[in-house]
């Protein structure tokens, strides 16, 4: 359960905050909805209150989660994707729509090591992008920091091409 001013985090389009929870008829039936204004983009979303675990609706992660993260972005003990790159980026974009910061940190670890072997795709480098800004208004949110915080420790991680 959401209040008025929790910050969530909704699948594939980030960090939110919970600016308002309403009842609305639909179809003849009173449903409850949050009101989640995203932060990047201004948009606003409504979620069934009854419906937000089925979509991925979220608490922003704990801090004590975060080294968690860190460990999947540094770990390079994995098997870089060789399928075709349309089939990558289908695999890719499952994984930001679960909303999962793991998942999301997992797309940027895999597409990171996989440039280092080979130039990306417009599509792997644009879902590159998405993952980046995903993870990191969540991270900088989650440590109360700035994003050129989070960006300075990934340029750590990764090298100069983060």
């Amino acid at each position: 359960m959401f209040q008025i001013g929790d910050k969530a985090v909704y699948p594939g389009h980030g960090v939110g905050v919970i600016e308002s929870i309403e009842n609305k008829q639909i179809s003849g039936t009173e449903l409850m909805f949050y009101i989640l204004r995203i932060v990047d983009s201004g948009m606003t979303i409504m979620i069934p209150r009854d419906n937000a675990d089925a979509v991925g609706l979220r608490g922003v992660i704990r801090k004590l989660e975060i080294p968690k993260v860190i460990r999947i972005l540094k770990n390079r003990d994995v098997e870089v994707d060789t399928q075709t790159w349309n089939r990558r980026y289908r695999e890719y974009m499952e994984k930001i729509n679960t909303g999962s910061i793991y998942e999301i940190a997992e797309v940027i670890r895999d597409l990171y090591l996989l440039r280092k072997e080979k130039e990306l795709s417009f599509g792997e480098r644009k879902i590159l992008d998405t993952a980046k800004g995903l993870l990191v208004k969540e991270l900088a949110i989650a440590q109360n920091v700035k994003e050129t915080a989070i960006l300075k420790e990934m340029r750590h991680i990764f090298g100069k091409e983060a």
